[in-house]
């Protein structure tokens, strides 16, 4: 069964699809990544055990404009296992803290740093992506697809989508496959080599699973970014022991 792309229109203030060449501060691509347009859809409607998402076009509706902003960033990682053990009820939860109190931290040390962050201002993008039922599932693709049909048609979301960092809130709505698209036409970029996604996208994940980063040679032209298969030769996958 072929399955049904859907394009979906996103917006947002601002954005921050981070190189990883940068190390202490950010910067960002000029378009959006494969892996935050899937966490885009993954928003509205997943079912990881079931199927994934697979972003096969990226359209670029704004021109890319950047914004110097400074931000306040936790040091810490937040830790699975506590958070686990939390929602079993098994423990309190750890908090991390942003600013150093002796009497609670019993350390002066601040937890937060200052970077700086070069974002995309006004973003707008429309994505093109498709359910990729895992297998076993295949009979499902049609409910499956009539139930994320469902849900961005009435705006439903089970977490606010964002644009590469969660202070970017992500805007959308499912948009019409037969109306034309204003693309920003004269946008052609070697991008380089850009993050395919930081996951294993052969199988469903589980919640022990290490990052597997993939990565592909991104080119724009007449506004458009086509996204090879994960399993296209053109994606490069990253070794575990590597990354």
């Amino acid at each position: 069964m072929t399955p049904t792309t859907y394009p979906l229109e996103v917006w947002g203030d601002f954005a921050c699809f981070t190189r990883p060449e940068t190390k202490s501060e950010r910067f960002s691509y000029p378009v959006i990544t494969p892996s935050a347009a899937r966490g885009v859809f993954d928003a509205i409607f997943a079912k990881p055990p079931v199927f994934r998402w697979e972003i096969t076009r990226i359209e670029v509706l704004e021109q890319p404009a950047y914004i110097a902003l400074r931000r306040n960033e936790v040091k810490e990682k937040v830790n699975v296992s506590a958070v686990t053990a939390w929602r079993t009820g098994k423990k309190e939860p750890e908090p991390l803290w942003a600013d150093g109190d002796r009497e609670l931290t019993r350390s002066d040390e601040k937890g937060r740093t200052q970077r700086q962050t070069l974002a995309l201002r006004g973003p707008r993008y429309r994505l093109h992506g498709r359910i990729r039922p895992w297998p076993g599932h295949e009979a499902e693709q049609v409910a499956l697809e009539r139930q994320f049909e469902r849900r961005a048609r009435q705006g439903k979301c089970f977490h606010q989508p964002y644009l590469g960092c969660r202070e970017f809130p992500a805007y959308f709505e499912l948009a019409d496959p037969q109306t034309d698209t204003k693309l920003v036409e004269d946008l052609n970029l070697d991008v380089g080599p850009m993050i395919y996604d930081v996951f294993d996208l052969s199988r469903p994940g589980t919640p022990d699973d290490g990052p597997a980063i993939s990565l592909f040679n991104a080119q724009v032209q007449g506004g458009v970014l086509e996204v090879p298969a994960w399993d296209d030769p053109a994606v490069l996958k990253v070794p575990k022991e590597v990354s």
